[in-house]
């Protein structure tokens, strides 16, 4: 899908495509995909490049275009992991601004809200991109928000859980941090080579904001992996004894009813019994078996086994 957008203030969507508009294509169809080769002569091969789901930040050049690739990050949906990341390609010439991605996100349509409610103008192609920049700078620290949220959840029901699912959901929010780490990591080393290639074209406080943002945004993932690693070593720990406890409730359970066991054992043999003759033998058996596994019910009780 393709929208085209002008610089008024913040970016506005228009109809058509005219020179030096914004044209931001998310999930391209093969009508996209021939827009892009035919009626505005991108390459190919940057659009191959784009479509590599594990494409690292970069910029390239071809004759008079430049593809800058960045990570930025998404939700997923009926995923082992709640978030991941995803390149995205700002591909650029003289006249085309264009931005492909091969996902969905949130961000996109964020950012394109927040430019027109703070009315921000961008005039350079390296301000455009560090605006994207900044914007993944931003989810990445509201995703990373979210995380936080659901593992203070989980720890409280963790703490009673003895099902490998709960701890495989933690595993996969630590591969989130992961992939969150490296990305981020990726785009800030894109931000040295941005200054290599534009010069003096960009907005130095812009440009300084950037790198406090995702210097944040890598302090925190860092701080969040480290949280998370010590968390999921502790509720193995605890599920682990979770189980011993339960398994031994379920031993103690086992050796008072195994005395009425045994004694019923002893009486069902075919010998001769003290006793087998008597008329309330029956209710003499039952009564030294109840006695004595209420004996061993006390003691286990008073060693806390129950």
């Amino acid at each position: 899908m393709k929208a085209f957008f002008v610089n008024d203030n913040g970016f506005v969507e228009r109809d058509e495509w005219s020179p030096h508009c914004w044209v931001n294509v998310e999930c391209p169809d093969q009508e996209d995909v021939r827009f892009m080769l035919d009626d505005l002569h991108v390459p190919e091969s940057f659009l191959e490049s784009v479509s590599d789901a594990d494409e690292r930040p970069r910029i390239e050049h071809e004759g008079e275009w430049r593809l800058t690739i960045l990570r930025i990050p998404l939700r997923l949906e009926g995923d082992e992991m709640p978030y991941g990341t995803v390149p995205i390609g700002i591909i650029t010439n003289n006249e085309v601004l264009l931005t492909v991605c091969y996902r969905f996100t949130e961000m996109v349509n964020d950012f394109i809200d927040h430019t027109r409610c703070k009315g921000i103008a961008v005039d350079t192609e390296p301000d455009f991109i560090l605006r994207i920049l900044y914007s993944s700078a931003y989810w990445y620290l509201r995703y990373l928000k979210d995380i936080n949220n659901h593992v203070t959840v989980d720890e409280k029901r963790l703490e009673k859980s003895i099902k490998n699912e709960d701890l495989l959901y933690m595993l996969g929010i630590q591969r989130t941090l992961v992939f969150f780490n490296t990305s981020i990591q990726g785009n800030e080393t894109l931000i040295g080579r941005i200054r290599r290639v534009y010069g003096d074209r960009y907005d130095p406080d812009l440009l300084e904001d950037v790198e406090i943002e995702l210097r944040q945004a890598d302090n925190t993932v860092r701080i969040y992996s480290d949280i998370l690693e010590s968390t999921m070593d502790s509720f193995s720990s605890i599920i682990s004894n979770n189980v011993n406890a339960i398994m031994k409730k379920m031993t103690a359970v086992s050796i008072v009813l195994m005395v009425p066991t045994l004694i019923a054992s002893f009486y069902g043999m075919n010998v001769q019994i003290s006793y087998g003759n008597h008329p309330y033998v029956f209710w003499m058996i039952i009564g030294c078996s109840m006695l004595l596994s209420c004996i061993l019910y006390v003691f286990l009780r008073k060693i806390r086994w129950f």
